[in-house]
């Protein structure tokens, strides 16, 4: 695909419009919002389509265009994206459906589209379109409620209703551009994010996933957005189990497809969202505002009753109301009478309301404290006949005091009925950020903050994705397990393999007592389940006991030294998905791994500090630091035997592996179980 049609499409100076009904409206609305280049209108049997002289085929057209909107059946569809693309022009939007949605025969059309596009864009088949509010080109089949804006965000979906719902909303966001790619046939998401990101009147950029089609193209597109520094918003739809999974290790029970795509967008420093309000407030704050560089932010109300409600809201966040020091609270308290306690959630009460003078020194004296955001509290009365006067003085003062100070501030509003339209418009003439529902204003801003800290982090490397070879994968035993580990400085028991109870009692005196016996199988994944695992053993009776029932499990037992002081249990799992290949799950070990699941996925490749930051965001982190007087672990120890699993996946093909557990203790750690699966 040429990227340089793909800009000539995205931005475009003319526009061909093939088909009737739906091709009407992307005359008619890109007309209205203003567009100034030359449309045509292209139809066989038709004199006059909006208004416009009919021209019969593309053949006709007068020049090449640089986006065409093709409203047709598919073979139709078909033998006009050949000619467009004989003629050089910038691309199409393919309204039409009939392609690889509807089974084997719209594939093998969707392959015939592919040939005729030859290396011009195409967007679709089967989406709704594209609406440049930029350039104020609309390839669109319906109504909408895009306006003209100089700058914004840019917003991709894979459903055409919720792109068509989203351009209705009237929260005060700007929306540069609306993309619906329905099949992705040609152009997928990862292409229209690079190109947007050349475009540097899009601040920030919105993400309605349902699947992707390259991956390595979407981390490529997303490391570049994140270089740039321009923010990415994601609902990714979906939340279900991976279709491919091995069922046989613990690993495999803790992770789907949807927490590695949790760790994706961690990894690119995308934020996640499940609701549209909470995406749209997201974008909005981010694109009006800007991600926020640190964690403090300030709450003004005249309620009691809304500043208790932020205190407990922002417990779900990692924001924090910042105490006020002595010289600030009497700053503010100067503007204020006695009866106002001075705090942050703060509650100024009315003594002051209607004086914008009086407000805009409040609420500059608390601005003055230098928090990240500051927010104001507002609720404009909603009735027939309602006068806003007062309402409209207090968000004036407002813009007074952070004009004045030069702060940030946030206009919040805890309904959208009671954010009028000319309030949103008061806040973008002041460069006061509007916003709405006190809950996704708080998530709004600790993603914002999220952002922040994803664009001062290193830059990811490029994923690696690996898959082992397609061949059926054959399961070593525990002691081939462990000696593979071993090579790649995983630390294992002392310990080697005995078929008799004779040689099972030499090397138990040799080890030294307490000492476990295993049986040892590549038949055999879970061998508590069968008991064939002896614990603690201390005395030749009972190595010759346990020797007994072992080999008749199987021809041979792993002797081992049994492991002292230990403080923690912890999982090291190897995993293999369809999409992203293999990779990493450090979780919380033993017996219950399965009941708690506190585990953390490492998508590959990563560093000692991605394993240390995996580590911190476990439960059992209490644990591993030394947990009511208990030494800490060993943790750089875990590290570098974790690191060790990676040295043997870049060197070794695995399509699953458990170190479980790997028992931390304060001066090392030691895999004293293994599962490998090559």
């Amino acid at each position: 695909m040429d990227k340089q049609r793909l800009q000539r499409l995205l931005a475009p100076k003319s526009i061909a419009v093939f088909g009737a009904r739906g091709a009407d409206f992307a005359i008619t609305e890109s007309q209205k919002m203003g567009f100034s280049g030359p449309i045509y209108a292209v139809h066989p049997k038709r004199d006059k389509l909006a208004g416009l002289t009919c021209l019969p085929t593309a053949a006709a057209l007068p020049q090449a265009p640089d986006a065409a909107y093709v409203a047709v059946n598919a073979e139709a569809a078909i033998d006009i994206i050949a000619q467009l693309n004989a003629m050089n022009a910038g691309g199409a939007v393919l309204y039409a459906s009939g392609f690889s949605e509807v089974g084997s025969q719209g594939e093998e059309r969707q392959q015939r589209l592919l040939a005729a596009a030859g290396d011009m864009p195409i967007i679709g088949p089967n989406c709704y379109g594209v609406i440049n509010a930029l350039d104020k080109a609309v390839l669109w089949p319906d109504q909408h409620g895009l306006a003209q804006v100089d700058r914004g965000v840019g917003i991709i979906t894979q459903s055409g209703n919720i792109g068509l719902n989203m351009t209705m909303q009237q929260v005060g966001l700007p929306i540069a551009y609306m993309f619906t790619v329905g099949n992705q046939a040609q152009t997928d998401i990862a292409d229209i994010v690079d190109a947007m990101l050349d475009d540097p009147r899009v601040n920030a950029i919105g993400l309605h996933i349902e699947g992707i089609n390259n991956l390595q193209a979407f981390d490529a597109a997303a490391r570049r957005a994140l270089e740039k520094r321009v923010p990415i918003v994601a609902i990714k739809s979906g939340r279900t189990e991976a279709s491919a999974k091995i069922a046989l290790s613990h690993t495999s029970s803790l992770t789907g497809a949807d927490q590695l795509f949790d760790a994706l967008f961690q990894r690119l420093g995308i934020v996640r969202v499940d609701t549209i309000p909470e995406f749209l407030e997201t974008l909005k704050l981010l694109s009006l505002l800007g991600p926020l560089p640190n964690n403090r932010i300030a709450s003004m109300s005249c309620s009691g009753g809304e500043a208790g409600m932020m205190a407990d809201l922002i417990a779900a966040t990692d924001l924090e109301f910042s105490s006020l020091t002595p010289p600030q609270r009497q700053a503010i308290q100067a503007t204020l009478n006695d009866y106002v306690d001075v705090s942050n959630p703060l509650d100024y009460h009315t003594f002051i309301w209607g004086d914008r003078q009086a407000m805009a020194n409040t609420f500059g004296a608390m601005m003055a404290a230098q928090f990240s955001a500051t927010l104001l509290l507002l609720d404009w009365p909603n009735y027939p006949n309602a006068d806003p006067l007062e309402w409209d003085v207090a968000l004036l003062a407002l813009a007074d005091a952070a004009k004045a100070g030069g702060h940030q501030a946030i206009l919040l509003s805890s309904m959208a009925e009671c954010l009028p339209a000319h309030a949103i418009q008061l806040c973008q003439n002041h460069s006061i950020t509007p916003m709405i529902g006190l809950s996704s204003c708080l998530q709004a801003l600790n993603n914002a903050h999220l952002v922040h800290l994803a664009f001062h982090r290193p830059l990811p490397a490029p994923l690696h994705i690996r898959h082992p070879s397609g061949e059926q994968a054959n399961m070593l035993t525990e002691y081939q397990a462990k000696q593979l580990l071993a090579k790649y400085n995983v630390p294992i028991p002392q310990g080697d393999l005995a078929n008799s109870a004779t040689s099972a009692l030499q090397l138990a005196h040799r080890i030294g007592y307490p000492v476990t016996m295993k049986a040892v199988s590549d038949q055999v994944a879970h061998k508590t389940e069968i008991n064939g695992v002896y614990l603690n053993i201390n005395s030749d009776a009972e190595v010759e006991q346990a020797a007994q029932h072992l080999l008749s499990l199987s021809e041979q037992m792993l002797v081992e030294r049994m492991e002292q002081g230990v403080l923690a249990e912890l999982i090291v799992g190897v995993s293999c998905d369809p999409l992203f290949g293999n990779y990493l799950v450090v979780g919380a070990g033993g017996i219950l791994v399965e009941l708690l699941k506190d585990s953390q996925l490492i998508l590959l490749p990563c560093h000692q500090q991605d394993i240390l930051q995996a580590l911190e965001k476990l439960a059992i982190q209490p644990l591993l630091k030394g947990y009511r007087g208990q030494q800490p672990c060993d943790q750089q120890a875990i590290v570098r035997a974790i690191m060790g699993v990676i040295s043997c996946l870049e060197h070794q093909p695995v399509a699953e592996m458990d170190i479980n557990p790997l028992l931390a203790k304060a001066d090392g750690c030691v895999a004293v179980d293994a599962l490998i699966r090559q």
